[in-house]
């Protein structure tokens, strides 16, 4: 285990979240990183800290220390210490540039099972990357990658160093280029191509006389004189087909000796090249003329080359040879019998076999005993394991006995595995002529390209010096090195390519016959080398070629790598790995072919590629150079920010932790950004050595407008010699012997037109180009139309940018000036910087005056003009821009560009970003109430009618007023960058939003008890008023910005006034606790007393926001322990406690509360909730007893029924304390609740029949339990009335659960355990309670009564038999080893339905329930009622179960009309937190070891993942009331509901306090 690095750090942290799985929680999984720093920054690794990753497991990491080297293998390690409330987080300083990889190890968790069951074994995740770009430094400058301006040049056209080398360097300075690109400069083959390198350890003494001593002088003065960094070509996958050093070591190639499977190649290819030879011998032609002349050369090729060669011989097996060996093996008895015998069992078998046909008979030996299958060898190399081909003939003919006269003779024998043979044989002779096919077409097509095509070479006659087919294969010649060798080494593929390959797979490898197949594209001068997949496979190859790169790294501050995609992955990190040791901060660009942006993106991430070349040349057409342009471009103008606004935003950790790991990191001054979503970096080339010519492809005018276009681009830039200089052509690179001429080579290049190329142009685009990469000019607008593409890039801060206008010249625009509407720049100052066009001379005459130079490649001739006329408009809130009369194909106008709106003085950006902080730390969790949240009936109460949330055009309502309702739209606005988003178009058209949230604060800042919110307006209008000014296309940048600050201030002035565990937890947790302030708020229509405001729990939003539906007794006390308690609002927790003590009335608690003023009395189970908080409260809160001695005013009087108003003089003349309140309730219970509601009748529920408005409860004295209810009500949290006349379901109660609910009896044995124990400690002054008839019974005795009997009343067994020792009715049983949901209902049925309701007698009371039976019941429900983030709330295999409910459904549908199946099926998430809490409870009681307690802990994060997906989705930031079935969204459910939240954050809770035990 690795210690924690010490590395100093900056402030700069890049947060890495891990997905339960592991994987990077980045957009596009891409990790692209900045050069690294000084000092350091930090990667943050944050991992939940349960996730599945977490079960013993440990994070590994490869990037280096300070002062260490980097090593691939070496990874440190850092364990992962699970922590169920807490986010993981490591801190990892990048000190170097390059591709750091990641993994985890864990052991997976295991399905939950009640029983032991199989530990999983060790796993790891796949390996991840992080690339870090190179820190490119020139004369002391930071030069970043996207501010690079390369210029390719091909080194053995540069002349001889230093006079012809220098001239051109100082040519290519005084243009603005920065880095130059140069084509191997190592010593050449014999075809003279600077990519067959015949000694990859010289340089070439042509151009370098003094070798390697030149080039160290030259890169010397390329840096310090002429401003240029090196960059040079690496080339691994090939060596010259004469390299000497071949000869010694023949094994660095493919070769028969190395690679078996090639000698059916080698042979075809060494028959081709002798059939080349005896054409005129054969009769053939020659030379080809026509489509003719090649058929008859193919048919001859087909009779005397591939009929003669008899290839099928290396894809079949000798039948004579096969049949005779197993024979022989029969006959002496050497016999294996594959495992599993024959399929069958038994001595049956083996009789079968005989029976079986032909085919199955083969298949088994090509099942059983086949060799070869996969790859081709020599010849015959395909066969069969003699001693398996001898048990089938055992199965045949039965053991071999030569004394029996009746046994089948060894003759007889034969023919049958003969026979059995050539049907074997069948799909391999298939499969050869499958592959002779190809051969033939593949050269077919090739000759007839070569030879006949139109655009290919038309090569000529066939001779011995121009054969009929390129090689495959390189002989080395037969001298005294190589006769050391086998004759077998001596042929070596040579290299080549193929169209549409699998970049990933190697072409000369067992897996492939491309070169039997003649498929490659071949490369005769060059050696394809094989490496294998570590140095130990071809230690001097690997050597070799790392000693080469070295010496590369040593001079060059860039490599490309040549041939990228045909170079094995690990090769190419080994030789990196080794030239990074030298040069750490090394750029790496590569050309890839791979076909698949996903094999693209394989390579750059595990190489820490650069950029991928990219090329402008291969435009067709304006549009799609529009396209390539605004693929390389940079981010759209107006761009969102999705970092984190400032570092001080995140909290301190409470501790630390060793080996790197926080549980909550950082100091105050940190920033932390968030990993972007990143593109593969492009490096954009106007035109490569691979491409043709502007004068050739297009039009040579087009020349300027490209290479302007390119400039423009966020990415990196480059050119190659003679595109400046408008050569007429492409270069030949193997044959071209002249050197190059530029008019910049010999004269000083001045800023704008002239002659002889665009240097003068190209040396401000260049200049401008690099200015743009340095400062971060990342925001670009393109628009195309027609032949001009007109480009604006910005700095997104200062805002600063340049324009330009192109107008392109593609074959057939002629001279017109084409239509460009004039450009409108809103907001934006413009001031031009030059225009010009570009003038060539294409004449016939000139090209070839030009070609006809025998030592020099020169250009057309060719002048820059500046346009005069280009139209600047400066208008007070835009600039116009319009071209000249005269402005034709090959012109450019440019122009620098600022907006006077984005000058503010402390930079726009940085005075929008700061200050939130300290603007919102007066605000209290109430004044947070209005700031983030207030829906739209809130809005609307508050406001008495007048103002509502805001309406955005075509997109709607916002959810809610306050900055969550802006934020939740404009979160995924951000993280896309959706600009087109309706609110982007409605900021853009006005500022009506602006005022809007402004003036809500301003109005609500002058209402008694809000003064603190003049802050946050102060705040926000001072920062509107700044963005104001800017461009309206700028404004939804700059509104999200602002935004963002201040809902993080917000969030984070919340998360302060919250408890430890909150502040330090992890952002679900957070997230959570963050309803608590959604849900509690000031309203004018509802509060906890009838004569004054407090602020009061909602149920959920929106449905339960106000007046009479906004606070119920039930909602509230499910609610209050997570949102209240477990937050730290103990005031507000005290405040809801006293206000419901002061209408305690039938010994129950209303479950509408009115304010006080008409509450209602009709739910049995809401006191127990409410008994349940205050003795939580009284465990939780420090201090908390005291609250039993506070005094609460009486709405009504103590033990007495009576009705009254609230304003009755009676109403709060009588006081007790919250221990009296308690135990009058318990009192009231014990003797007998029978009354009618007060106001009974339809104007107090229009639903309900009369039956329905009557309440009695009693205590069964056997056991206990208190029953309650009846048919025609709803008493406990399941309480939908049927409302559909239609249906006649009108009054009858969709779930009445009358009886002895199930959390009844553990809410009650709690509060009764409770009491008890605080009696005993003589903190209670009541022993207990007086029976109807008198009796008095303590609570431990009354508590001892349910404990008892208990299990024996609920519980339903898994067996039958055992149902003689329960209150079971067995014929009524539909599923087993489940605790009832009601006892002794009215509808004997309704017991023994399996609903969600037992895990809360489960949590609150664990003593009722055996834990081996518990658990068992709670593993079912999870199978059967769980779903992805609520409880279905009733059995599925229950007759009654509808699991969609639909309250505006009006059909005849007695279940589901008017939504009566509201409890029927529908999951709802409260209950959720109540399983998990007791699931949670009842696992870890069996649990013994660390890593045992552990897993009970990850059982339950996975089984939250559903929730936090939810939060994290959800425009109103909380979770639902309930969803249909598997999570399905539901239209009428509160999309946030109190207790939906509250029941995970006692979840939490529970966990932190078991985590201790």
């Amino acid at each position: 285990m690795a210690a924690s690095p010490s590395t100093p750090t900056s402030s700069e942290v890049y947060l890495l979240p891990l997905t339960d799985g592991g994987a990077p929680d980045v957009p596009g999984g891409y990790i692209y990183l900045p050069p690294p720093s000084d000092p350091a920054y930090t990667v943050r690794f944050a991992i939940e800290g349960t996730s599945s990753v977490c079960r013993e497991g440990s994070l590994w990491v490869n990037a280096p220390v300070a002062g260490e080297p980097f090593q691939r293998d070496n990874f440190r390690e850092y364990k992962l210490h699970p922590d169920f409330s807490r986010t993981l987080e490591i801190d990892i300083p990048i000190v170097s540039a390059g591709a750091f990889a990641f993994y985890t190890t864990y052991t997976p968790l295991p399905d939950f099972s009640t029983s032991p069951s199989a530990v999983p074994k060790p796993s790891r995740t796949k390996t991840y990357y992080i690339d870090v770009s190179p820190n490119l430094t020139l004369n002391g400058t930071h030069i970043p990658i996207d501010a690079l301006s390369i210029f390719s040049v091909l080194s053995k056209s540069m002349g001889k160093y230093p006079r012809d080398f220098e001239k051109h360097l100082k040519g290519i300075g005084q243009r603005g280029y920065n880095m130059v690109h140069f084509t191997p400069l190592m010593q050449r083959g014999e075809s003279d191509s600077p990519y067959s390198i015949y000694d990859q350890h010289a340089f070439d003494s042509l151009c370098f006389p003094n070798g390697e001593e030149d080039v160290a002088h030259m890169i010397e003065t390329m840096e310090t004189q002429y401003g240029l960094l090196g960059l040079t070509d690496v080339v691994w996958n090939h060596t010259a087909n004469n390299s000497k050093w071949l000869e010694e070591h023949p094994e660095a190639g493919y070769n028969v000796d190395t690679a078996p499977w090639l000698e059916s190649a080698l042979e075809l290819d060494t028959a081709l090249l002798k059939f080349s030879n005896n054409l005129g011998k054969l009769g053939l032609p020659a030379t080809l003329k026509t489509i003719g002349d090649l058929e008859k050369l193919m048919v001859g090729m087909k009779s005397h080359v591939l009929a003669n060669l008899r290839l099928w011989e290396y894809y079949v097996v000798h039948v004579d040879g096969n049949a005779k060996a197993a024979v022989e093996a029969w006959t002496a008895g050497d016999i294996k019998f594959p495992d599993g015998g024959f399929g069958g069992s038994g001595v049956g078998e083996l009789e079968g076999v005989k029976d079986w046909p032909l085919k199955r008979k083969a298949d088994f030996l090509l099942e059983n005993g086949f060799i070869g299958a996969k790859e081709l060898g020599p010849r015959y190399y395909r066969h069969i394991d003699p001693q398996v081909g001898a048990a089938l003939l055992t199965a045949f003919y039965g053991r071999y006995d030569p004394e029996d006269d009746d046994a089948p003779s060894p003759g007889a024998a034969i023919s049958t595995m003969t026979r059995v043979l050539d049907e074997l044989n069948l799909p391999f002779y298939r499969e050869y002529d499958s592959d002779a096919a190809v051969m033939y077409e593949q050269l077919y097509n090739r000759i007839k390209y070569v030879r006949l095509d139109d655009h290919g070479p038309k090569a000529g006659p066939i001779t011995p010096e121009n054969l009929l087919i390129e090689s495959y294969f390189t002989r080395l010649p037969l001298n005294a090195t190589t006769k050391k060798h086998s004759s077998k080494s001596l042929a070596l593929v040579n290299n080549g390519w193929i169209w549409a390959a699998d970049a990933m797979k190697d072409n000369a490898g067992p897996g492939s016959r491309a070169y039997l197949r003649r498929e490659v594209i071949v490369w005769s001068d060059c050696v394809k080398l094989r490496y294998g997949k570590t140095p130990e496979d071809n230690p001097y190859l690997w050597d070799f070629m790392a000693k080469y790169t070295r010496l590369m790294a040593k001079y060059f501050a860039g490599f490309r790598i040549d041939n990228c995609h045909s170079t094995p992955i690990a090769v190419a990190e080994y030789l990196l790995d080794e030239a990074r040791k030298v040069r750490p901060d090394l750029a790496v660009f590569a050309e890839l072919f791979t076909g698949s942006e996903e094999m693209d993106f394989a390579f750059v991430e595990r190489l820490g590629l650069s950029a991928l070349i990219r090329e402008a040349m291969q435009a067709w057409s304006t549009a799609e150079m529009s396209r390539l342009v605004h693929r390389h471009a940079g981010r759209p103008i107006g761009s969102f920010e999705i970092d984190e606004i400032t570092g001080s935003d995140k909290l301190a950790p409470q501790d630390g932790q060793s080996n790197g790991v926080n549980e909550a990191s950082g100091s105050n001054d940190q920033v932390i950004h968030k990993i972007k979503q990143s593109p593969v970096h492009a490096l954009f080339f106007d035109c490569t050595h691979d491409n043709e010519m502007p004068a050739q492809k297009r039009d040579a005018r087009d020349t300027l407008p490209n290479s302007a276009l390119v400039n423009m681009c966020a990415c990196a830039t480059g050119s190659v010699m003679g595109y400046d200089e408008i050569y007429p052509s492409l270069i030949d690179l193997v044959h071209e012997n002249r050197t190059y001429s530029s008019y910049s080579s010999d004269h000083d290049v001045k800023v704008g037109g002239g002659e002889e190329g665009i240097g003068g142009v190209k040396k401000l685009l260049n200049q401008i180009h690099t200015l743009m990469g340095q400062d971060g000019y990342d925001e670009t607008f393109l628009h195309h139309e027609g032949e001009y593409i007109t480009v604006h890039r910005v700095h997104p801060k200062s805002r600063k940018g340049h324009f330009l206008i192109a107008h392109t010249a593609y074959p057939g625009y002629g001279n017109g000036n084409g239509d460009l509407s004039p450009v409108h720049l809103a907001g934006t100052k413009a001031k031009l910087m030059g225009s010009w066009k570009l003038e060539v001379d294409t004449s016939e005459a000139a090209r070839m005056a030009v070609l006809a130079d025998e030592k020099f490649l020169k250009g057309l001739p060719s002048r820059v003009v500046a346009l005069q006329g280009v139209g600047l408009d400066s208008k007070a809130d835009e600039t116009v821009l319009t071209v000249p009369d005269h402005f034709p194909p090959g012109s450019i106008a440019l122009f620098k560009t600022w907006i006077p709106g984005a000058e503010h003085s402390e930079g726009l950006d940085s005075f929008v970003t700061t200050g939130a902080r300290k603007a919102f730390s007066k605000l209290s969790l109430v004044d947070l109430n209005f700031v983030l949240y207030r829906c739209e009936p809130e809005e609307r109460d508050f406001s008495e009618g007048r103002d509502g949330v805001y309406i955005i055009p075509n997109y709607g309502p916002l959810v809610y007023a306050g900055l969550q309702g802006w934020w939740s739209v404009l979160r995924d606005v951000i993280r896309n960058n959706q600009l087109g988003h309706p609110i982007c178009n409605h900021l853009r058209d006005g500022q009506w939003a602006l005022d809007y949230i402004v003036g809500r604060l301003e109005r609500m800042a002058k209402e008694d008890g809000f003064q603190a919110l003049h802050g946050p307006a102060r705040w926000l209008a001072e920062r509107f008023d700044a963005i104001r000014k800017v461009p309206s296309s700028l404004l939804p940048r700059y509104f999200a910005l602002t935004i963002q600050t201040a809902y993080s201030a917000a969030w984070d002035r919340g998360l302060e006034l919250m408890s430890d565990d909150v502040q330090y937890g992890q952002r679900f947790l957070q997230s959570l606790a963050m309803t608590s302030i959604q849900m509690t708020g000031y309203m004018k229509s509802a509060s906890l007393y009838p004569d004054r405001s407090v602020p009061c729990l909602a149920a959920g939003l929106p449905h339960f926001t106000s007046s009479w539906a906004r606070c119920w007794g039930r909602d509230v006390f499910i609610s209050l322990r997570g949102l209240f308690l477990v937050t730290g609002r103990y005031a507000d927790a005290r405040e809801h406690i006293m206000a419901f003590a002061s209408v305690l009335k039938h010994g129950m608690i209303p479950n509408l509360l009115s304010g006080g003023k008409l509450p209602r009395y009709n739910s049995r189970d809401s006191i127990w909730f409410y008994l349940q908080n205050i003795q939580d409260y009284t465990k939780i809160v420090p201090n908390g007893m005291n609250l039993l001695q506070e005094k609460v005013h009486r709405r009504y009087l103590p033990y007495d029924d009576t009705d009254f108003a609230y304003d009755d003089p009676r109403a709060y003349s009588k006081t007790s304390t919250i221990e009296e309140i308690v135990q009058e309730a318990l009192q009231r219970h014990a003797t007998g609740l029978s009354f009618r509601e007060a106001n009974a009748g339809p104007d107090l529920d229009m639903q309900m029949k009369p039956e329905g408005f009557q309440i009695d409860v009693h205590v069964d004295w056997e056991t206990g339990i208190i029953f309650g209810g009846n048919q025609h009500n709803c008493g406990t949290w399941m309480d939908k009335m049927g409302e559909s006349e239609r249906a006649g379901s009108k009054g009858v109660p969709g779930t009445p659960r009358d009886g002895a609910a199930v959390e009844i009896t553990g809410l009650l044995c709690s509060t009764l355990t409770w009491v008890a124990e605080l009696h005993k400690a003589g903190q209670w002054s009541f022993n207990g309670v007086k029976t109807e008839d008198g009796e008095k019974i303590s609570y431990s005795d009354w508590s001892s009564r349910i404990e008892k009997h208990f299990e024996r009343c609920y519980y339903i067994p898994r067996d039958p038999k055992d149902d003689n020792k329960y209150d079971v009715n067995t014929p009524i049983v539909n599923r087993r080893g489940i605790y009832k949901d009601l006892y002794k209902s009215g509808q004997e049925y309704e017991d023994y339905q399996l609903r969600p309701n037992f895990p809360i007698a489960m949590t609150v009371a664990p003593q009722l329930f055996t834990p081996e039976k518990a658990l068992a019941a709670l593993s079912l429900a999870d199978k059967v009622l769980r779903g992805p983030t609520g409880m279905a709330t009733l059995d599925p295999s229950d007759l009654n179960y509808r699991p969609y409910y639909n309250n505006g459904e009006d059909s005849t549908d007695f279940k589901t009309s008017k939504g009566r199946n509201y409890h029927q099926g529908p999951e709802w998430l409260w209950p959720t937190g109540f399983f998990l809490r007791a699931l949670l409870k009842f696992d870890l009681m069996r649990r013994n070891t660390n890593e045992e307690r552990t897993e009970a802990f990850q059982q339950i994060t996975r089984r939250l993942a559903g929730c936090k997906k939810a939060i994290h989705e959800s425009p109103w930031a909380g979770l639902p009331e309930l969803t249909q079935k598997d999570g399905e969204v539901c239209g009428d459910s509160s999309p946030t509901q109190a207790w939906s939240s509250g029941c995970l954050l006692d979840l939490y809770y529970d966990a932190k306090e078991l985590a201790l035990e």
